[in-house]
């Protein structure tokens, strides 16, 4: 065993767990890295739900709004940079608490990346053509047919992560689902891994909540500012694309706000069942009692 340990907060969006890591944060005297992929970008705040500013200088957090939506930043280049800081943090801490419903994210962190075969580049031009044609739903079906695990388990509303896991089942043979969680990295901590959860239907209340309340903070006026971006893979994401439709003249605004909720609910669905997989996890209410989780943490530090 580690004598460092990274306590991993988990969960689906709008469940509480920027809430929870700031307690813990401040139990531990210690300092947060964010792993939630849609606040790395500094020009998105409202629609990614970045911690308050009461929230950020409560402790110190790292991977928050670090970079813009015109550089490319990929899940490789996070796992290296977050490893680094780790390796720093552990330096001054025992313990360094890790937040984020990203779950690719949360995984290369703890446990490394996965190694895939080199995929011809051709394959991928043709799914970014049949995107552009056909548009998402077909390649979604094909990989519905190709690979039904992962279908279910990786954010298939995003067209980089479906053409990614459609290339591997088309290029290698095999499902993308079958190179997952083949390597050993080692890590010089240990994981606790902390789930929060709530009934489904309270949840997605939470989330309809959130939705009005980002569009009450002005949403609407951050998409437009981001307008001129519409077509970085950065904004290709819940909040920001319907909004463009909203103003492009496709949609009324009434109909973009009820397609944002409805797509964040069903992408809380997905964060379900990927946390799920994870056995290690111990999940909490998200009504919990502060004193359980650091009891539980601290027995399984050896406290």
């Amino acid at each position: 065993m580690n004598n460092k340990y990274l306590i991993s907060i988990v969960g689906p969006t709008a469940i509480g767990k920027t809430a929870l890591s700031i307690k813990l944060a401040k139990y531990y005297n210690t300092e947060i890295i964010s792993c939630d992929s849609r606040q790395f970008f500094k020009e998105m705040t409202i629609g990614t739900a970045v911690p308050e500013p009461d929230e950020l200088v409560a402790t110190q957090h790292h991977f928050i709004q670090n970079i813009s939506i015109t550089e490319n930043y990929s899940v490789g280049t996070f796992e290296r940079e977050a490893i680094n800081k780790l390796n720093e943090l552990f330096i001054k801490h025992d313990t360094v608490i890790m937040v984020g419903g990203s779950g690719l994210y949360v995984n290369a962190v703890i446990n490394g990346l996965d190694d895939f075969p080199k995929i011809d580049t051709s394959i991928r031009e043709n799914l970014t053509q049949r995107l552009e044609k056909e548009g998402i739903e077909s390649l979604q079906k094909q990989l519905k047919e190709l690979d039904p695990v992962s279908y279910e388990k990786i954010a298939i509303d995003n067209p980089q992560r479906l053409s990614r896991a459609l290339e591997i089942c088309i290029g290698s043979g095999k499902p993308y689902s079958s190179f997952l969680n083949k390597k050993d990295s080692k890590r010089n901590f240990t994981p606790i891994s902390i789930g929060l959860t709530a009934d489904r239907a309270l949840m997605y209340n939470r989330i309809n909540q959130r939705v009005d309340i980002m569009m009450e903070k002005g949403l609407l006026n951050e998409v437009k500012s981001l307008y001129k971006y519409k077509t970085l893979n950065a904004l290709n994401t819940v909040g920001y694309k319907e909004l463009f439709k909203f103003l492009d003249g496709e949609w009324n605004l009434d109909f973009a706000v009820s397609e944002i909720k409805k797509n964040t609910r069903r992408f809380s669905k997905r964060q379900i069942t990927w946390f799920k997989r994870d056995e290690s996890t111990k999940w909490f209410d998200y009504l919990y009692n502060l004193n359980d989780i650091i009891e539980y943490i601290n027995n399984k530090r050896g406290h």
